[in-house]
């Protein structure tokens, strides 16, 4: 993309309907839109840095599981939050590897440096780095970007598009259909308590297709129009938030398990329209 195609005018701004972002000027917005896509630019060389390298190592955060964290994730967020304390010392940042920020302005620049270091660590190419901002009311804007494939996912404010290999294209989620026609994606097959399980395999076994491991780039897929459901469990507000300006603004839904919010994390269910949503809401309210 060029700075150009990065620039928003009056006539294609979309605002927010409520919220701190609904009243900002066009100027303020374009340089979200910019500094937004100046961390993932960042981002891409710090993790790219590391990807695939056959010394890579990993620190595990906690005892119960292997969940890793390696200098590719550490580098990813300082470069982001570097170029965050020199272009927006106002807003507030939360980030997963280095904590939350305060800022002045409303606004808050919710990091995930690397989403799915287990596939970053073993060479998959499905982990993404996550940006977006958000004000009182949720993110409004949002990146997944995947370096080492080249794809950039973005929406809000009247974006949704994919930058890639193959140009840049317009992101529009599936139209509706049954359950039975319908393709899931979710992280890990044993999604969370075997209460979460049980109700996961209440859709699952209905749907036509079902895949496992994705991590962020299944929520890209969705909003690309490649995929119907994404159900997951135990996520945290950074995992969410991104894909959740994604899917909102190429057509899709992304609500808590209950039909509430869920940019806070917890149990997610992102689908590609209201009908699909409605129909995989039914099924986990029976069984959760």
């Amino acid at each position: 993309m060029t700075s150009d195609s990065l620039t928003l005018s009056e006539t294609t701004l979309r605002r927010p309907g409520s919220g701190l972002a609904a009243g900002l000027p066009l100027e303020e917005i374009n340089a979200l839109i910019a500094t937004a896509h100046a961390l993932a630019d960042a981002a891409r060389i710090a993790t790219l840095d590391y990807f695939r390298r056959p010394d890579l190592a990993a620190d595990n955060k906690e005892t119960a599981r292997f969940d890793p964290v390696t200098m590719g994730d550490r580098l990813s967020e300082q470069r982001m939050r570097e170029i965050l304390a020199a272009r927006r010392p106002q807003d507030a940042i939360l980030g997963e590897e280095y904590g939350a920020s305060p800022g002045t302005s409303g606004l808050t620049w919710v990091l995930d440096p690397i989403d799915g270091t287990r596939g970053f660590l073993t060479g998959s190419p499905t982990w993404g780095v996550l940006i977006s901002v958000r004000d009182e009311t949720g993110p409004v804007y949002g990146i997944i970007d995947q370096p080492h494939i080249g794809e950039r996912f973005e929406g809000g404010f009247g974006l949704a598009r994919v930058a890639g290999p193959h140009g840049v294209r317009p992101l529009q989620a599936r139209p509706a259909r049954s359950i039975g026609e319908s393709f899931l994606y979710t992280t890990f097959p044993e999604i969370g308590s075997p209460a979460e399980y049980t109700a996961f395999r209440h859709v699952a076994d209905r749907v036509k297709l079902v895949r496992y491991g994705m991590d962020c780039y299944a929520y890209a897929l969705l909003a690309a129009g490649q995929i119907d459901l994404v159900i997951e469990a135990g996520l945290q507000a950074y995992d969410i938030q991104a894909p959740m300006a994604v899917i909102r603004a190429a057509g899709g839904i992304v609500t808590s398990w209950d039909g509430g919010d869920c940019s806070k994390g917890g149990r997610v269910l992102a689908a590609a329209n209201s009908g699909i949503h409605a129909a995989a809401l039914a099924l986990l309210k029976a069984e959760g």
